[in-house]
C-alpha cells in the first residue's frame, strides 16, 4: 500500500478526515522511516510530546467528573493505568494501528509493528495531530473511543505504573524532589536501548533499560522501589 492510500484507509479506519493530512504522515512516521527517507521533516517524535499531555488533560478529565468519591492519590493512579504504555498498545488494537505506520526496514523485518513502545508513541502522534487539525474536541472524541465504559478503580493494578508509586512515595516529603535523567543510548534504529537514571535531589536512586524512553524510565522507578525495600 503506498503512503498516500495508507493515509486514506487509516482515516476511513478512525472515522476522522484530516484537512491536513501532512499531520497524519507525521504522525504514523516512525523515527526509523524518517532516518532512511531525508526529504521528510521530521518523525512522530515532537508529535508524541504533544499527545501525551493530550491524552492526559482528556483522561483526567473524564475520571475526574465520573469518580467523585475518589481522592487525588486514587485517581492518578486510575489516570495512569489508562494512559500508559501497556494501556495504549491495547487500545492500539481496535484501529489495527500497527499495520499503518510507515517503518523503516529494519523494524519492519523485526516486527516492528507488534512492538508496544512504537505503537503506543504512533498513538500519542495521532491524537496530537487530530488535536492540532481539529481542536481538542474532536481529540477528545477520538480518544473516548478506546476508554473503557466499565472502569473499575480497583483494579488498575492491570497496567503497573511504577513512576507514579515511587512519586507518591516521594511527595510525602514535600522539599524532595526526583527526576528522570537519558543516561545515554545505543543501537540501531530498529533495536535502541535506552538507559535512564532516576535522581532524588541530585542522587542517583536506580536506573533502568528499556527500548523506549518511558519503559527506561518505568524500570529505573521500578528499581529505586525495589532498593526502597517497596513491593509493587
Amino acid at each position: 500500500m503506498d503512503e498516500q492510500k495508507c493515509l486514506e484507509a487509516f482515516q476511513r479506519r478512525i472515522g476522522y478526515h484530516f484537512k491536513n493530512d501532512r499531520l497524519l504522515f507525521e504522525a504514523l512516521s516512525h523515527s526509523s522511516f524518517a532516518n532512511e527517507n531525508k526529504k521528510l521533516r521530521r518523525s512522530n517524535e515532537r508529535l508524541e510530546f504533544l499527545g501525551d499531555s493530550v491524552l492526559s488533560i482528556v483522561v483526567s478529565d473524564y475520571i475526574f467528573e465520573h469518580f467523585k468519591h475518589l481522592p487525588e492519590g486514587e485517581l492518578t493512579k486510575l489516570r495512569a493505568s489508562l494512559v500508559c504504555e501497556k494501556a495504549l498498545f491495547e487500545f492500539s488494537h481496535k484501529i489495527e494501528l500497527g499495520k499503518y505506520i510507515f517503518l523503516g526496514k529494519g523494524e519492519e523485518l523485526t516486527g516492528g509493528r507488534e512492538r508496544a513502545s512504537i505503537v503506543s508513541d504512533a498513538m500519542e502522534a495521532v491524537i496530537a495531530a487530530i488535536y492540532l487539525d481539529g481542536g481538542l474536541e474532536a481529540a477528545r472524541k477520538h480518544i473516548m473511543n478506546f476508554l473503557p465504559r466499565d472502569i473499575d478503580p480497583g483494579h488498575t493494578e492491570t497496567f503497573h505504573d511504577y513512576k507514579t508509586v515511587l512519586q507518591e512515595i516521594i511527595q510525602r516529603n514535600p522539599e524532595e524532589k526526583i527526576e528522570y535523567f537519558l543516561k545515554g543510548e545505543e543501537g540501531p534504529d530498529h533495536d535502541k536501548r535506552f538507559t535512564v537514571q532516576v535522581l532524588l535531589n541530585s542522587n542517583v536512586i536506580g536506573e533502568g533499560i528499556g527500548r523506549s524512553k518511558k519503559s527506561a524510565e518505568q524500570n529505573a522507578a521500578k528499581e529505586a522501589l525495589a532498593l526502597m525495600g517497596v513491593k509493587v
